[in-house]
């Protein structure tokens, strides 16, 4: 019988790569100097405490808040390990105002503009899921343009690297061969479980659920896709997870423009980069 292998996440992160496993979490960071860094930390969910946070939908929601806190603080702590800012201690404060920061940022970008917008662009549809249709394809089409525009970043490009590399190390895991950058860069710069292929599942599960609601005014609209996005994300939680070990074809139907947009959010790396981000993975599998 084949190996189920614990399922390892993971986030790159400047000039390095941050993998999650069952127990723990490992950042590798490359210095200027050429050294990798690696700190690694016991993981301490709170659905460890409170159990009915396990449940499904819930689980989702709890498992995108902590693994937005981390990528804070890995950022963070990549950034200085790097060199590009000076070591700083992150507060409860910092990390709450970054969080807020970024959610408002997404729900202005990616919830207020397109609903907002669709009116105008579409002028001539009265049907309710067509409207709501218009608006996730909307949607879909700023956060596409959005990820193309920083993709042009050269800081950017590093990190869409070291995903990269990311994604190469955890197919060669999953493979159960060696983990060195020459069994690792045969593989993809593709993975059914990468983040970007959860945002795309969270905006096709929106269309599909918004269209249930209607088209009421425009303040009715923004205060129910803010309310319901927690139950988009729950349940496009599931849908991720199932299509990372199922052979089921609606899911991989359903999770294949993701697979097209991490075209975008990846690049190859080279054997530095993979060496990075088989630190982290061994770190957390030992």
């Amino acid at each position: 019988m084949k190996e189920v292998k614990p399922a390892i996440g993971g986030q790159a992160v400047i000039e390095g790569v941050m993998m999650r496993g069952p127990k723990s979490t490992a950042i590798a960071v490359r210095k200027d100097n050429g050294e990798i860094v690696l700190k690694k930390d016991e993981n301490h969910s709170i659905s460890e405490r409170y159990k009915f946070l396990k449940l499904p939908i819930l689980r989702g929601v709890v498992s995108l808040i902590e693994m937005m806190i981390i990528g804070i603080q890995t950022l963070s702590y990549s950034a200085t390990m790097a060199g590009y800012e000076e070591e700083e201690t992150l507060t409860t404060k910092d990390i709450a105002i970054a969080l807020a920061s970024a959610v408002l940022f997404a729900v202005v970008l990616f919830v207020i503009l397109p609903t907002v917008a669709v009116k105008f662009i579409s002028a001539n549809i009265n049907t309710p899921f067509l409207l709501s249709l218009a608006e996730g394809f909307l949607r879909i089409a700023i956060f596409v343009a959005y990820v193309a525009v920083i993709s042009l970043m050269k800081d950017i490009r590093r990190v869409f690297e070291y995903h990269g590399a990311e994604h190469k190390v955890v197919h060669c895991y999953e493979h159960g061969e060696d983990l060195t950058p020459e069994n690792a860069k045969k593989y993809s710069t593709v993975h059914p479980r990468c983040g970007t292929s959860f945002i795309m599942i969270v905006m096709i599960v929106s269309i599909l659920l918004f269209s249930i609601l209607g088209w009421p005014g425009i303040i009715a609209r923004i205060v129910s896709r803010i309310l319901l996005l927690p139950v988009v994300a729950g349940i496009s939680y599931e849908l991720i997870q199932l299509a990372g070990r199922s052979s089921s074809p609606f899911l991989k139907i359903l999770n294949t423009p993701g697979m097209w947009l991490q075209k975008l959010t990846t690049r190859e790396p080279d054997d530095s980069q993979l060496e990075v981000a088989i630190a982290a993975l061994k770190a957390v599998i030992d």
